[in-house]
């Protein structure tokens, strides 16, 4: 010990994997870096993985199953103990997970996920989230809101779109699909979509389920001059932390993406390192969300 610290000898982590039959890494793959969810999730992630001597591997589909369908080789190729994944917004078949669980791969989804597979999933209360925002703008005096969401393929879009739809039930608000729009991940997209919506549809709410959908949809609004919250109230789903800096501040629904993030990494942890491989009984664990109510949804007390 006192020569290795001598000539500042560390140890090969590829000689240690071969010795050990493990390489103390996990592979990560998310849809995008950028996206500030995704971001928070994969500080969760790091956090819970160094705290127990694991490397993180980081790889993005950027909405592509097949860039995910690489992304994964290339994870098995690396040779790390588990894998975590959030899915792209393309990916309907599944199969390229499976085959990774055939392989006795550790395998979590979290985020997006998927149940045309059995497998741990970490996930936020989409529904209820929803449903909270909804009834916020119908309590605040609204009756034709708009549901800005993203693909239909998404867990998190039919989920969310099943909270909005319970909560105008509860309320006895017809359900109106002319006020659904699903959106790709094209800024000028959602933009044309928005300003069609408007014009055609005349909601006096928007409730929007992403980070990026709700600052595309807020530009789109104040560019065509409409006031925000007298004319149209706005709620988001999302992790913006400018949220309160916008104008006016932006109403919100927050997801615990750290804690999100801590707990598929734990998950995924525990199952490499189960000392007895037997069948696990895979877990779905959902954690709640938060809403924090700003002035882009302030209460009309005259409508309500």
């Amino acid at each position: 010990m006192e020569y290795a610290e001598k000539v500042n000898y560390s140890p090969n982590p590829i000689a240690l994997s071969l010795k050990e039959n493990k390489s103390r890494a996990i592979g990560v793959i998310v849809p995008e870096i950028a996206n500030h969810f995704f971001s928070q999730a994969i500080n969760g992630i790091e956090d819970i993985a160094n705290k127990r001597g694991y490397h993180v591997v980081i790889f993005q589909s950027h909405e592509s199953y097949q860039r995910e369908v690489t992304n994964i080789q290339h994870i098995i190729a690396r040779k790390v103990d588990g894998l975590l994944i959030s899915l792209s917004g393309q990916t309907n078949d599944v199969s390229h997970l499976q085959e990774i669980q055939q392989k006795k791969l550790p395998l979590v989804l979290f985020d997006r996920v998927s149940d045309k597979i059995e497998a741990h999933k970490v996930v936020a209360d989409n529904f209820d989230g929803a449903f909270k925002a909804t009834e916020h703008l119908i309590l605040s005096g609204r009756r034709r809101i708009a549901h800005i969401t993203s693909p239909s393929l998404l867990s998190i879009t039919k989920e969310r779109l099943m909270g909005y739809q319970v909560a105008l039930e509860k309320h006895q608000i017809p359900y109106d699909e002319s006020l659904v729009k699903y959106c790709g991940f094209e800024p000028e997209e959602a933009k044309k979509l928005i300003f069609n919506l408007i014009n055609e549809q005349k909601p006096d709410a928007i409730f929007t389920t992403s980070d990026r959908l709700a600052l595309d949809c807020f530009s789109a609004v104040k560019e065509q001059g409409i006031l925000i919250p007298e004319e149209l109230s706005f709620i988001g789903f999302t992790n913006l932390k400018v949220a309160h800096l916008l104008a006016p501040s932006l109403s919100t629904i927050v997801q615990p993406a750290f804690e999100i993030g801590q707990t598929a990494a734990e998950l995924l942890l525990d199952s490499i390192e189960r000392k007895q491989h037997h069948v696990e009984e895979f877990r779905t664990i959902k954690i709640p969300t938060e809403m924090v109510v700003r002035n882009s949804s302030q209460i009309l007390l005259q409508n309500s």
